[in-house]
């Protein structure tokens, strides 16, 4: 019979903390660590000194490997030796795929059709079985864990996990190490994984930082979950942030980002393709919509921001270039 990869139990401070810094252990010599970019430009467009860290750099290019090896990594052989399974619009997707090939074991992964071709493939590359799921029929976390019972697999979700929590965390730690501590902290939100980790790892080493998650204008389900302290949902977000579009957050990321985290905000489409254009142009970054959510609301001139050090995760870089294209056919953002 399939399993989950363990309880989405809400743990205490202390037990997250102690969770954060046994990840960083387990992924010391497995991820890479990132580098942080800087920019004269882009500090004095915004009025702050900004440091970003390059996710989109991350093996199979973004955050996500990081919380899937850390959780992937803690399974018993017999459960390894059944497999895992997951679902994705692709990062997750990718993140779980190549983990599994790292040890040895079979993954199966939920997508949905319309999914980047890119991230569709990369996954296949990394050895996965890929299995489509469509918007009319059934849906993906029951499909996937269908398929998980069916097979005797462990379902690997995308976020509503500690251990997956924990690992994503690990990004933040690392910025906080080499850009010292910080005054803000930007972070996209999807399923609020990374922010929820990242929350977590300012209250160690940076704890006067607030840290703020940025979403998609149309999926702005977790700002509003954040506020009412209820699980609110954006169904089918209609957003280039294509990592961003998951319904909802969960419980146990709602529950510790409620703990730590200063604020939520938006940002609109135009604005992610303004920061894409600014990351590729400028400093020679290829970031995907959903990984310049924390960046663009200080290139809108955000006041909040000026004056301060800000960190900012880039999450991602997997982005498919046809659709890049279209996005950048307009006239380039202002100097």
């Amino acid at each position: 019979m399939g399993v989950t990869a363990g309880p989405p139990a809400i743990p205490t401070h202390d037990e997250m903390v102690a969770r954060l810094i046994a990840a960083r252990q387990r992924l010391e010599s497995v991820a890479h660590r990132t580098m942080v970019a800087t920019s004269a430009t882009l500090d004095e467009r915004v009025g702050a000194r900004v440091f970003l860290k390059c996710e989109n750099l991350q093996r199979m290019g973004a955050f996500k490997f990081r919380g899937a090896y850390n959780t992937i990594v803690q399974l018993a052989e017999v459960a390894r030796s059944r497999g895992v399974v997951a679902y994705s619009s692709g990062n997750h997707a990718q993140a779980v795929a190549l983990v599994a090939r790292m040890l040895g074991i079979p993954a199966t992964i939920v997508m949905p059709s319309f999914a980047p071709a890119g991230k569709v493939e990369a996954t296949r590359g990394y050895g996965a079985e890929v299995a489509f799921y469509d918007l009319a029929g059934e849906g993906r976390e029951v499909m996937a864990g269908r398929i998980a019972r069916e097979r005797g697999m462990t379902l690997i979700p995308p976020f509503d996990h500690p251990e997956i929590v924990a690992g994503q965390g690990t990004a933040a730690l690392e910025l906080f190490e080499e850009a010292g501590p910080l005054d803000l902290l930007l972070v996209p939100v999807g399923g609020g994984g990374l922010l929820s980790g990242s929350a977590l790892a300012a209250a160690v080493l940076s704890p006067r930082c607030r840290v703020i998650g940025v979403e998609p204008e149309s999926g702005d389900d977790g700002g509003r979950s954040f506020r009412s302290g209820l699980l609110e949902r954006a169904e089918h977000a209609d957003t280039i942030a294509d990592g961003a579009r998951t319904p909802s957050l969960s419980p146990l990321t709602l529950a510790l980002i409620r703990r730590s985290v200063a604020d939520m905000i938006t940002a609109s489409d135009a604005e992610l393709v303004q920061a894409m254009r600014f990351v590729w142009e400028r400093m020679k970054l290829i970031v995907e919509p959903t990984g310049v959510l924390g960046l663009a609301p200080l290139l809108r001139a955000w006041p909040a921001a000026r004056g301060l050090r800000v960190g900012v995760i880039l999450s991602g870089g997997n982005v498919d270039m046809s659709l890049a294209q279209k996005w950048f056919a307009g006239p380039p953002p202002r100097p």
